[in-house]
Order: C-alpha cells, then sequence, then structure tokens
C-alpha cells in the first residue's frame, strides 16, 4: 500500500510551501530514509531553495501522520549530510548548497547502478563490448 501526503504549509507571511512527499508503507526503506530522499530530491532539483525555511517536525510529522521521532530523524540525518541546518529556536533550513558533495553522493548512486547492471549482464552472458554498443546508443539518443 502507498500513502501520498501532499504537505501544504503555511508560515506567518501567508507565504504556502508544497512538499509532496510520497510515503511506501510496505517498502522495505524505512520512513524517516523515505523523507531523506524526498526532501533530497527537492534541493536538488531547486524546489527547495537556499535559506527556505522547511516546515517544523512537529507540524511535518501532524502533516505526514506519523512520528514526531521519524521526522526528527531525517532532519537529523539530513543536517548531518550538510544538507540542512538547524537554528534552536528558529527551526531548520536549506544549507548553502555543497555542489560538489552533491555531485559525489550522485556519482556512487550512478556507480550502485553499474554494479548491479555488471551483474544482470554477467547472469544473462551479455559482453562489455555490448554494454558499452548499447551505452553508447543511448547516449547518442540524448545529441
Amino acid at each position: 500500500m502507498t500513502f501520498c501526503y501532499n504537505c501544504y504549509i503555511v508560515y506567518i507571511t501567508e507565504e504556502v510551501m508544497y512538499l509532496n512527499i510520497v510515503l511506501h508503507n510496505q517498502s522495505d526503506v524505512p520512513i524517516f530514509k523515505q523523507i531523506v530522499k524526498a526532501l533530497k530530491e527537492a534541493i536538488y532539483q531547486n524546489e527547495l531553495q537556499e535559506g527556505e525555511m522547511l516546515p517544523s517536525v512537529r507540524a511535518l510529522a501532524n502533516d505526514l501522520k506519523i512520528s514526531f521521532l521519524t521526522v526528527k530523524r531525517a532532519y537529523d540525518e539530513l543536517e548531518e549530510e550538510g544538507f540542512i541546518r538547524t537554528l534552536p529556536g528558529k527551526g531548520s533550513f536549506v544549507a548553502p548548497k555543497n555542489m560538489e558533495f552533491m555531485r559525489e553522493e550522485k556519482l556512487k548512486e550512478i556507480q550502485s547502478y553499474f554494479e548491479k547492471i555488471d551483474e544482470l549482464s554477467k547472469v544473462a552472458g551479455i559482453s562489455k563490448a555490448e554494454l558499452k554498443e548499447l551505452f553508447d546508443i543511448i547516449f547518442e539518443e540524448e545529441k
């Protein structure tokens, strides 16, 4: 079962923040990790801008109908990884982007896909030359 929660957070300034966070309650991925991924993607895609205030732990937990501790754990991980900053008594804000860190993280993700491709190709008896040819075709189409 999948729950899709659309969170609308209204600030005192009358500004409305819209976050689309999809939680899969039957996924092997813990809920806090799903929140981390959704917020990272929003930051990568500039849906959340540098310096922008995030919903409070309590507000996001209420909107997502989950425990405050789950959201707190997600925010703690995001802060540890440098994506957000929390200022006591003021809230959590999107940190200035460390483009090198973000690039490195995406490279790690791509590497894991390549490792899966390598495993699948070995099982299917697909040569590295065939993979390279497929890779070249895919990138030719982008031009």
